[in-house]
């Protein structure tokens, strides 16, 4: 283990999949309207599974009685970038559905949605199964209402450097110490 890895099972990758379908062609109905849903999941096959519950509860069409026309994967164009996102969604508590917003920062919309699942979890008790989320978007600074999304927006945001170490005289340096260093202020 290196000194900055993080242990893969603590964060789970979330992916973003556009997904496009339709109920199976029919004598009744020769061309069914074509729907395509944005899906974050973990997996292929679990965005797969989650349009056929969208299609199921919306459209009355079913996995058994529909097809799939294309299945891809998004990504974001600027991944280096630290951005605020929006996210609409609901989500069922133990006694009801709520609907929610919620602002996050984050490199890229993959990590904001994986944060958002974390979040959920710890704040409010919400399993993964019990989210759905509505809508996923980037927001401009000017337009962010949650207080721990503003306050990075500063320029001359500065953070304290808290183990800061004082250089030894050249004359003392070497490569090799018997000791340890105290990283720490006098």
């Amino acid at each position: 283990m290196g000194k900055f890895t993080v242990d893969p099972s603590l964060a789970a990758k979330m992916h973003q999949y556009q997904i496009v379908g339709r109920a199976a062609p029919t004598p009744k109905n020769p061309t069914p309207k074509i729907y395509r849903m944005r899906i974050f999941a973990r997996n292929v096959v679990l965005a797969k599974s989650r349009f056929w519950y969208f299609m199921k509860r919306q459209n009355k069409a079913k996995r058994s009685g529909g097809e799939l026309l294309a299945v891809n994967e998004l990504f974001d164009r600027s991944p280096t970038k630290v951005k605020n996102y929006g996210i609409w969604l609901r989500y069922e508590s133990r006694t009801n559905t709520h609907n929610m917003y919620k602002e996050i920062r984050n490199l890229n919309i993959n990590g904001a949605i994986g944060q958002l699942y974390q979040e959920m979890a710890g704040r409010h008790r919400a399993s993964a199964g019990s989210i759905q989320i509505i809508h996923a978007t980037t927001v401009p600074d000017e337009q962010c209402r949650r207080d721990h999304v503003l306050e990075m927006h500063d320029g001359k945001l500065k953070f304290p450097i808290i183990r800061k170490m004082p250089h030894a005289v050249k004359k003392l340096r070497t490569t090799f110490k018997a000791n340890r260093p105290t990283t720490f202020v006098r």
